[in-house]
């Protein structure tokens, strides 16, 4: 793309508000325009994805596709790189979006001029994540094995939210003895000998909420 050209934008938030202040915010750059912005992860699905840039929530109603589900499958199909801005910034929450295949990742209390060098950078192909997330990232990397693997965040994240390891294994669809086996992979990792000991030692090092 030149430097010149009008970069395109297809925008998804589930909060009317939220939307039609982003919806107003990149509008009103020179060299950008909103083509179209939808209420869900599904309607940016069904639609042409004839964009630059696809600006993405993380997390929509109960019952529908969240941004990185909806991402694995906008990158799978070749489509426009994503941009996740969202105000959750938890390593589960991080390293999902950038495993699905998320160029930036952008938190919502972000200045205006940060949102626009990122959409730029995402419409470029360039890395686009917000200050926090690379210091994350980073620490993420420098923790070295103590990392949590991208699927065990997944199962610790349910295991927090109270499901059973049946339930973490149907929403998976893995067996009940691979989420045992993640499970004591966690407890391994983190030092710990239990669900609750695990969760709790999770959110104090901000992995999961």
């Amino acid at each position: 793309m030149s430097a010149a050209a009008t970069i395109r934008v297809i925008l998804a938030d589930d909060h009317p508000v939220v939307r039609a202040g982003l919806h107003a915010l990149i509008d009103a750059q020179e060299n950008m325009t909103v083509l179209a912005a939808f209420a869900t992860a599904e309607e940016v699905l069904e639609s042409e994805l004839d964009a630059d840039v696809i600006v993405l929530d993380l997390r929509f109603g109960d019952e529908q596709l969240g941004g990185a589900a909806a991402t694995k499958q906008i990158t799978e199909r070749g489509g426009p790189p994503v941009l996740i801005l969202t105000t959750y910034d938890t390593d589960a929450d991080i390293v999902t979006a950038m495993e699905a295949g998320a160029i930036g990742y952008l938190l919502k209390d972000s200045p205006t001029a940060d949102l626009a060098a990122a959409i730029e950078a995402a419409a470029a192909n360039r890395p686009a994540l917000a200050p926090s997330v690379q210091e994350q990232l980073m620490r993420r990397a420098l923790a070295g094995t103590i990392a949590l693997s991208p699927r065990e965040l997944e199962v610790l994240q349910l295991v927090a939210a109270g499901r059973s390891n049946d339930e973490v294994a149907g929403e998976l669809f893995v067996s009940r003895a691979t989420v045992k086996t993640h499970l004591a992979h966690i407890f391994t990792k983190l030092g710990v000998d239990s669900r609750t000991a695990a969760v709790a030692a999770a959110r104090k090092d901000r992995l999961i909420e």
